[in-house]
């Protein structure tokens, strides 16, 4: 595999893209493929109209771009692109280094015209996002509060007639030239409610009061397209979209292509509209691989005139729709809502019917995870430790260990650890800041101060300029890690895996990390509770079961990127805080861990483990309640997905069994609260406490004092009390 190929932003024409790939394998273009997005969704805009009204559901025109990505072998990254610089064939991205390609697509989309001061004092439509925060947050405003739209087009009417359905009770007006809507639109916003007022608005004019009242303004004002695209020496029309051929090829600019809102056929132009956004996806691909290729170019002539279906709602609530051919408008009628309706949702069934992609299977057929849960089962790792001797030395295996004879210049213990798995995402970038997160969470745990680490990354084997490419990205990651905590990337080794690497070339990319750090106080042990200990928790569970129902297309786009952004957040800080709070309470920070492969119980379990013969066996009792889950974990869990690492971490149910043979009580009791045993939520709370975490929380045994400490400082919605220690 030899080439880069980065689809910039994930509009229409690209979703469509994607799809066609996991439909048709063949017309994928033979590269490493990346797709870049500002979200891991992209809102389908012919249905956001009824999303406003109620009509919809968020997730009803969500198209997921993660599975899509997945699903046609694509690495997908997550960032706000912030520039283009066509010459070193670089796309810049905010907060993270630039990324280079060899061929561009570009589909970034628009964002709403800000040319005069009426326009400066509302809020954009587009971004979309921000538009529908602004537009949900009003709904605490009161329900007298005044709604003012300005604009003229389609989108600026549907929006108006949206509104007034959200919102019958409020004033809601459109600042339009009223010379530019068909009469047949003016009639139907009188019938809703709708007041239309002139938009010859003397220069300077301040938006009106409405008796006083905070209005909400939108500005639906026509598109333009993102300035960095002007900015970055593209040739570009007016608006700023991207001129390009009838191949959709950048004037001028071999390699590059651009689609949707964003560009212009230079001798054919188009109106900024979805629909040709659609159909330019069949010939944008075709172009893609033929570009990769090296072969002539096709050239695309669309349509000239599209149909055009505007939908709204009667002054009784009900849906209608007008339709546009041209200089023709007919409605509004229920039926063409009914065939608008239509068109949509098969629109979405498209992108959310592919076929699955072939994904990574055992013997059995189980799918395997990826990141933590990838680790060796408990049993067959004790079995080979005790196999290799080591089983003499008699101690549960702590998170990290001090380097015999060494000290670090302040005179503290050093410490080291080490840790990976096989990517778990396809960004590199960004895995590779999650396993460096993941690995310094063992010094963490042991109340550490992260100095430097050393890598040793396995690289898939690629072209040589595509293993720079996943080197650079992935040392780029690690160092992001390190660097917020203060410490330093200082060497390492690389690899190159010798068989071939299976779908998404990044997801070949495997990094593992020898960590060393210095206590700045008393190493923190796993062992040590006393009776009487609280347990604290500093972070939610189910990044196990999240990632295991993405793997099968399950899960919810906002349920993995709040798991994601989660995981993506350094402890240190938090570390910092409990060695500050042990010097004013010295002494009741009496164990500590982190929860990763085995899950909740199994690291719980090592904590239970005694120093000592002579010390009496402690019992925990866990609140199942006020376990914290990451959102979407439980339901999953109800439905019977789990990890393939959960089977073996359930071996530490047996903590919640009480032990004849020692003639003792259960080390562990479930308090349940309100949980019915035997019910869905409480098998789903026992799967819980065995799935496998990925950069998962800390957790720590601290005296009651110390836990009200804590939880009443600065960010303590960070930590989660669920249960104490007894005898």
């Amino acid at each position: 595999m030899t080439g880069h190929l980065v689809l910039a932003g994930g509009g229409h024409s690209h979703a469509l893209l994607l799809r066609k790939w996991v439909m048709n394998p063949g017309s994928r273009p033979n590269r490493f493929i990346t797709l870049i997005s500002r979200h891991s969704t992209a809102l389908y805009s012919g249905m956001v109209p009824g999303l406003v009204a109620g009509h919809y559901q968020r997730e009803e025109l969500e198209i997921d771009l993660r599975q899509l990505t997945d699903q046609a072998e694509v690495a997908l990254i997550v960032a706000e692109i912030k520039g283009l610089d066509p010459l070193k064939h670089q796309l810049w991205l905010a907060d993270r280094p630039p990324i280079r390609y060899d061929q561009l697509s570009l589909n970034v989309g628009c964002i709403t015209n800000n040319l005069g001061p009426i326009q400066r004092d509302t809020i954009a439509i587009k971004p979309l996002e921000q538009a529908l925060t602004a537009i949900d947050e009003a709904d605490a405003n009161p329900l007298t509060a005044p709604v003012r739209i300005v604009g003229s087009g389609l989108a600026a009417i549907e929006l108006s007639l949206a509104l007034r359905h959200r919102w019958p009770s409020r004033t809601v007006s459109l600042q339009a030239r009223t010379n530019a809507i068909h009469r047949r639109f003016q009639k139907g916003l009188a019938l809703a409610g709708v007041s239309v007022q002139p938009a010859s608005t003397p220069e300077g004019r301040t938006k009106p009061s409405f008796q006083g009242q905070e209005s909400l303004d939108l500005n639906c004002t026509g598109s333009c397209a993102p300035t960095w695209l002007k900015d970055s020496g593209l040739p570009v029309d007016e608006r700023g979209r991207v001129r390009t051929e009838a191949t959709l090829e950048v004037l001028g600019h071999s390699g590059h292509f651009a689609a949707g809102d964003c560009a212009v056929i230079d001798a054919d132009p188009r109106p900024a509209s979805g629909v040709w956004a659609v159909r330019a996806a069949d010939p944008l691909s075709r172009n893609l691989k033929a570009s990769c290729n090296n072969r002539p170019l096709r050239p695309w002539r669309s349509q000239r005139q599209a149909m055009q279906l505007v939908g709204g709602f009667s002054r009784n609530g009900k849906p209608t729709a007008w339709v546009l051919w041209g200089p023709i408008c007919l409605g509004p009628h229920a039926l063409l809502w009914t065939w608008k309706e239509h068109i949509d949702r098969r629109f979405m069934s498209r992108l959310r019917g592919a076929k699955m992609a072939e994904v990574n299977h055992d013997a059995q057929g189980t799918m395997l995870c990826r990141g933590c849960a990838a680790k060796l089962p408990a049993d067959d790792l004790e079995a080979a430790l005790e196999d290799a001797g080591f089983a003499k030395f008699g101690n549960a295996p702590e998170d990290a260990a001090s380097i015999p004879e060494t000290q670090s210049t302040d005179g503290d213990s050093v410490l080291q650890s080490v840790d990976g798995f096989p990517a778990l995402i396809s960004d590199p970038w960004l895995n590779a800041r999650l396993t460096a997160l993941h690995a310094c969470s063992d010094l963490w745990a042991c109340g550490a101060k992260v100095r430097s680490a050393q890598a040793v990354v396995t690289l898939p084997l690629a072209a040589p300029s595509l293993q720079r490419l996943l080197l650079s990205q992935t040392l780029a990651g690690l160092r992001s890690a390190l660097e917020d905590q203060g410490a330093e990337l200082i060497g390492g080794h690389t690899l190159e895996t010798r068989s071939q690497s299976e779908g998404t070339l990044s997801l070949g990319v495997q990094v593992a990390l020898n960590v060393q750090g210095s206590a700045q106080g008393p190493i923190w042990s796993k062992r040590g509770m006393q009776a009487g200990d609280q347990l604290l928790l500093s972070g939610a569970l189910g990044m196990g079961v999240l990632f295991a129902a993405a793997m099968k297309g399950a899960v919810r786009p906002g349920d993995l990127d709040r798991a994601l952004a989660q995981m993506n957040q350094s402890q240190h800080q938090r570390v910092e805080l409990l060695r500050n709070l042990e010097k004013e309470h010295p002494g009741q920070l009496h164990a500590a861990t982190d929860i990763t492969g085995f899950g909740l119980l199994g690291h719980l379990g090592e904590m239970l483990e005694t120093p000592s013969i002579n010390n009496p066996p402690l019992r925990v009792q866990l609140e199942v309640e006020a376990l914290p889950a990451l959102k979407g974990a439980i339901e999953l869990l109800e439905k019977g997905h789990t990890s393939s690492m959960a089977p073996a971490n359930r071996r530490a149910w047996s903590l919640l069994q009480p032990q004849p043979e020692a003639n003792l009580p259960k080390p562990i009791t479930l308090h349940l609260g309100a949980i019915t045993k035997g019910s869905p939520r409480h098998k789903a709370a026992l799967e819980l406490l065995v799935d496998p975490q990925t950069c998962g929380p800390l957790l720590i045994a601290v005296t009651p004092e110390l836990a009200n400490e804590i939880l009443s400082r600065n960010g303590s919605e960070n930590w989660w009390r669920i249960g104490s220690i007894l005898t």
